[in-house]
């Protein structure tokens, strides 16, 4: 299997395409781990990977989604040309880049293009994408878009809100391929799609479109219309587990989690501070679905902010202390009292955060004590063990 990924890896992607990946990406994310991991050991804690909202416009009404389109919201052009100048100072090539619907955000192409050092993983739904936004993405080199795709149509298109959503997905799927981008798909697994997604059927029919990595994470359900029912169990999650595992030793295709160590122990990445989140308005969250802050890009250089910021290193306190999974999912009423304690800004939009997650049922997640999965495959162990997950972070 992995001589087939490889060979699909060298083959199908754009020259300019893979070039770009394997530097940008592949080699600068390895130094930028390496130079977090130094900073540990000196207890800094700077960030190697920097995830970015860039606006709260979306063209759909996603399910469980925490974003709030109204008022409008985008962070200025200079400001993030600055946010990305500070972060490739201290290291951080790597930036993904969120919504709303990122694409929405006028000149995001051109403006990402001014940084060819760098490397952009866009997370899109995928319905704007056009023959010739693809066509830039390959241009540029150095962009991947991640396309959410949410299960077979009808279950798709009730996710996601709209009609024909699904099929447009699949045209954004085409489109990519056509123009040989790395490309991945992402799906959040909940109730309604679990049967459709975890599958290695579903898997190859994706390879077939053209994606090479395939992003699956767990549904977590917040913003005003939670929907908490759709949160899986944890029998399934243990099942998408083992499925993943499997998987991974049998189709050409990159399986991502961001979950689990080599050993199959549960991790959180902003509870580790390999990363933390910014939104439309500057605010610095720990992780996009818990939209509390008490720091802002406009209080000084980024990096610095996100070093010194006692809001980030109390989170991450809480959030190695309580759970090795998910603080936001197993411990919801701790998380408020936390925010509480911290006088921490509701930054949701909504001035509703507070009282959403109060509200938030204890659900399951991927911490799975006695039930954990070790990776099978050599080459994620290796990974995982040296490049993401390997910090002591709990000890």
């Amino acid at each position: 299997m992995m001589l087939s990924l490889a060979s699909r890896i060298l083959r199908e992607p754009a020259p300019r395409v893979l070039g770009k990946f394997a530097y940008n990406f592949g080699w600068k994310s390895l130094w930028a781990v390496q130079r977090y991991q130094r900073g540990l050991k000196r207890g800094e804690t700077i960030p190697a990977f920097m995830i970015i909202s860039v606006t709260n416009d979306c063209n759909l009404r996603c399910q469980g989604c925490w974003v709030t389109q109204k008022p409008s919201a985008q962070i200025a052009p200079d400001t993030l040309r600055r946010v990305i100048r500070e972060s490739k100072a201290r290291g951080s090539y790597f930036f993904g880049i969120l919504g709303g619907e990122p694409l929405l955000y006028s000149g995001i192409l051109d403006l990402l293009g001014e940084f060819p050092d760098c490397y952009f993983q866009i997370f899109t739904n995928g319905t704007v994408i056009t023959d010739a936004i693809a066509a830039k993405m390959r241009a540029l080199g150095n962009v991947t878009p991640l396309i959410s795709l949410e299960g077979l149509e009808k279950v798709s298109d009730e996710r996601r809100g709209g009609r024909g959503v699904f099929k447009r997905t699949l045209d954004s799927l085409d489109l990519c391929r056509k123009h040989r981008l790395i490309t991945g798909v992402a799906t959040s697994v909940c109730q309604s799609n679990f049967d459709d997604v975890v599958s290695e059927q579903h898997i190859r029919e994706l390879v077939r479109r053209g994606a090479l990595y395939v992003w699956y994470y767990i549904y977590r359900p917040s913003g005003p219309n939670p929907c908490p029912e759709l949160a899986l169990s944890r029998e399934q999650i243990i099942k998408l587990r083992q499925f993943m595992v499997d998987a991974r030793c049998r189709v050409p295709a990159i399986i991502v989690d961001a979950y689990w160590d080599h050993d199959g122990c549960a991790l959180c990445p902003a509870a580790v501070g390999i990363s933390h989140h910014i939104n439309p308005r500057g605010d610095i969250e720990p992780c996009p679905p818990i939209q509390f802050a008490r720091d802002n890009i406009a209080d000084g250089n980024l990096m610095e902010v996100m070093r010194d910021s006692a809001f980030l290193r109390d989170f991450r306190k809480l959030a190695t202390t309580e759970t090795r999974g998910c603080v936001f999912l197993e411990k919801p009423a701790e998380l408020a009292a936390f925010m509480e304690q911290q006088g921490a800004r509701d930054v949701t939009g909504r001035g509703t955060g507070l009282a959403e997650l109060k509200r938030l049922p204890v659900l399951p997640d991927h911490h799975l004590p006695g039930a954990e999965i070790r990776e099978k495959s050599w080459m994620y162990r290796f990974a995982k063990r040296n490049w993401f997950f390997g910090f002591g972070a709990y000890g």
